[in-house]
């Protein structure tokens, strides 16, 4: 059963190998990581029994717990178990579950379970429903990590120019995700993965699939686009069966966006 969710993005500049002790952007991409964490020490806090982690993959499959990862082909110095080394018949971690086994090294003890999937990234949605409904019953309390990104398509334009598409995309995704809303992600359309540069449609409509039997309650940590890509953290935590009758406890922290330069500066409501 599903107790838990976390949604995070994989940026490769989340691991602080990645940038130097200055340079634009920085202070942002803080704020994001410091959401990612929270997000997935909300995870553990939740005492499950495991933690199962879906990202956008080549294809559809599960990767070994000892899986080595790997940010070199970025030029990144960084690699977990023997990843520079000639793999053979071994699995190396994709992106999105590389970033998530940083994330959770960082914010998680090591002695939580976790089972790592990959989701392949042109999965149609009734596909991740069925592995969000597989993942939800490994355990009897579950805690699901789904990493993934919004619309990349700005960063391929003129910069700081408007992209209404990507925009009502980016409404769509935030308000499921802080309205702990999985039919709204299952709603989402995969015939805008391509045009849009989508990296995290699969893994969300996975969660949709997990999560799709109780109530949710939400907080959406992070919703902003910094260097012209969309990044989504947020928390879902199984609502407790005395709330389910009664008013709604969600905390929305939803953030409305606004032009800076070549950031997407966000302003509380």
């Amino acid at each position: 059963m599903l107790i838990a969710a976390a949604v995070c993005p994989h940026p490769p500049l989340l691991v602080p190998e990645a940038t130097g002790a200055s340079g634009p952007g920085l202070a942002e991409l803080d704020r994001l990581r410091a959401a990612c964490l929270q997000a997935v020490a909300a995870l553990a806090a939740e005492s499950p029994d495991l933690i199962a982690v879906v990202g956008g993959a080549p294809r559809t499959a599960e990767y070994p717990p000892d899986a080595p990862a790997t940010l070199g082909h970025f030029g990144i110095p960084f690699a977990i178990g023997e990843a520079f080394a000639d793999p053979g018949d071994r699995a190396v971690l994709p992106l999105s579950l590389t970033i998530a086994r940083w994330l959770l090294a960082q914010a998680v003890p090591r002695t939580l379970r976790a089972a790592w999937w990959g989701i392949a990234a042109d999965a149609r949605p009734e596909e991740c429903r069925v592995l969000g409904e597989k993942l939800a019953a490994f355990a009897p309390r579950v805690a699901l990590l789904a990493m993934g990104d919004g619309p990349g398509r700005r960063a391929r334009g003129i910069e700081a120019a408007q992209d209404h598409a990507a925009d009502r995309y980016d409404a769509q995704v935030a308000a499921a995700l802080a309205g702990a809303d999985p039919a709204a992600l299952a709603a989402l359309d995969p015939g805008q993965d391509a045009d849009l540069f989508i990296a995290g449609r699969a893994a969300w409509q996975v969660l949709a699939g997990a999560a799709a039997r109780d109530p949710f309650d939400a907080v959406l940590h992070y919703a902003a686009a910094p260097f012209e890509v969309t990044y989504f953290a947020a928390s879902w935590r199984r609502r407790a069966p005395s709330l389910r009758a009664g008013r709604d406890t969600r905390q929305v922290r939803h953030r409305r966006p606004a032009r800076a330069g070549t950031l997407v500066a966000w302003a509380r409501t």
